[in-house]
C-alpha cells in the first residue's frame, strides 16, 4: 500500500480508487467515500476533483460512480486489486491488540476466491470484539470493500471442529492461507477430518 501510494501520488487516492474498483456499480456521496476510505473530508473533494478530471469517475446525480468507459480500468485493477498488495503480516498487525491469537487465516478476497465463505477466520481467548471491529474497518478502507469474518474462542472452534461444523470445514478444506497458528491448533490438527 505505501509503495502505491508513493507511485500513484496519494495514499488516500489508492483507498478511493479501489472503492470504486471494487464497487463499480454502486454510486457513493462525498460522506460515504470519507467514511468508507477512512480519509479526511478535505482529502475526498481533491481526490474526487482529480479523479473526475481523468475520467475515473463521474459524478451521477448527488453521487460518484465509476465511470465503465475509464480507458486503463483492466489495468488499474490488475495493480492495485492485486492481493500481493496486501502482506499477510501487515494484516496481521491489523490485529495486534486484539487477545490472544491461537490462530489467523485468510481466505477469499485476500486469495482471489470469491466462492470462500469468509474472508478472515480469528481464534483466539480473551478477543475484544471492539478491537477487531476496528482492525476489520481499517483493513476495509484500504482495500473498498466489506471483509467478510468469523471470531471463535479456542475451546468453542475445537469443539465445533470435532463436530465437523459445516462453517468451519467449509474454511478449512477450501483454498486459505494460515497466518498465524499456535502449537495446539497445529497443521495436523485442523486436518483432522
Amino acid at each position: 500500500m505505501e509503495i502505491l501510494g508513493k507511485i500513484l501520488g496519494s495514499p488516500a487516492r489508492v483507498k478511493i480508487m479501489r472503492l470504486f474498483l471494487l464497487n463499480k456499480t454502486k454510486g457513493f456521496q462525498g460522506v460515504d467515500i470519507a467514511k468508507r476510505s477512512r480519509v479526511t473530508a478535505d482529502a475526498v473533494r481533491k481526490e474526487i476533483k482529480l479523479l473526475i478530471s481523468s475520467g475515473f469517475i463521474k459524478k451521477h446525480g448527488q453521487e460518484y460512480i465509476f465511470d465503465s468507459n475509464f480507458k486503463y480500468k483492466i489495468e488499474f485493477e490488475t495493480l492495485l486489486l492485486s492481493s500481493e498488495n496486501l502482506d499477510k503480516q501487515v494484516i496481521l498487525d491489523n490485529f495486534k491488540k486484539i487477545g490472544k491469537i491461537k490462530l489467523f487465516l485468510v481466505s477469499g478476497i485476500f486469495i482471489k476466491n470469491k466462492s470462500s465463505r469468509v474472508d478472515l477466520l480469528i481464534v483466539g481467548d480473551k478477543l475484544s470484539k471492539n478491537k477487531i471491529e476496528e482492525g476489520v474497518k481499517k483493513l476495509e478502507a484500504e482495500l473498498g470493500t466489506e471483509i467478510i469474518y468469523a471470531i471463535f474462542d479456542t475451546k468453542d472452534f475445537v469443539y465445533r471442529l470435532n463436530m465437523y461444523d459445516k462453517l468451519i470445514r467449509d474454511i478449512l478444506d477450501f483454498p486459505h492461507e494460515v497466518v498465524l497458528q499456535a502449537k495446539e491448533l497445529s497443521t495436523h490438527a485442523l486436518k483432522k477430518s
